[in-house]
């Protein structure tokens, strides 16, 4: 895997910065996609990455055209692309069906969903190229039980799942694989922040989960295509 380009959209995040260090402790080239610029410094940071193996950039990826360039660039820069992390995603809830606004659903659509797609679309073409490739994507447990109250987000990840699956059946002559992820809560600050209550023991952590990405975003498990994998701990 030495020498392997992975690209993590959203890799500045609770998640992405342990994904990004799994990845980088293999050998990893890192191309990593961020909004926050002091999330990124601080990503810089700890990877402590020289410039041949780290390319950091802003991109809003609901936006397609700067996603397709920044994945043109990465492909460009360090040759090819074999592993795409999309880690990008945001909940919101609160309300019933009947009480949601388009604004809220469409923000739930494009940050969880449309991303993932803007991602795929434009590496899959290098995924395809490369030796081996490996797509590995964010759902959520709430898409497989859906709970009330947040049907904008339920939806959304529910269209991760059917987008994993999709891809899978498309690439399945390939070395190419395709597989999502469903977390219920992950211990992160800001889920804390959202469930301030909660019993945070059960929750599974950044790290436990960056490592089933860890093992998917390997050669190791091109066996695995389409799956749509708990990650719920005991949350």
């Amino acid at each position: 895997m030495e020498n392997a380009v992975s690209v993590i959209t959203g890799g500045t995040g609770g998640l992405g910065r342990e994904v990004a260090q799994r990845f980088a402790d293999r050998g990893h080239r890192l191309a990593i996609t961020y909004l926050v610029p002091s999330e990124a410094d601080e990503v810089e940071e700890r990877l402590g990455l020289p410039e041949d193996r780290l390319l950091l950039k802003r991109v809003d990826c609901t936006d397609s055209e700067a996603v397709g360039s920044f994945i043109k660039e990465t492909a460009t820069r360090f040759g090819g692309i074999n592993v795409l992390a999309c880690l990008i995603g945001g909940w919101a809830g609160g309300r019933d069906v009947q009480e949601t606004d388009d604004v809220r659903f469409d923000r739930m659509i494009d940050l969880n969903l449309r991303s993932t797609f803007n991602a795929c679309r434009a590496a899959l073409p290098y995924l395809r190229d490369a030796e081996w490739g490996r797509i590995i994507m964010i759902g959520s447990r709430a898409a497989v039980e859906p709970p009330g109250g947040q049907a904008m987000y339920n939806v959304a990840k529910a269209g991760v799942i059917a987008l994993a699956r999709t891809i899978a059946e498309e690439v399945n002559d390939t070395e190419v694989t395709a597989n999502v992820v469903l977390p219920s809560l992950i211990d992160t600050p800001a889920f804390r922040e959202v469930v301030p209550f909660a019993n945070y023991v059960d929750w599974p952590t950044p790290q436990q989960i960056a490592a089933v990405i860890d093992f998917l975003g390997s050669p190791d498990s091109g066996v695995i295509n389409g799956a749509a994998i708990p990650v719920y701990g005991k949350a």
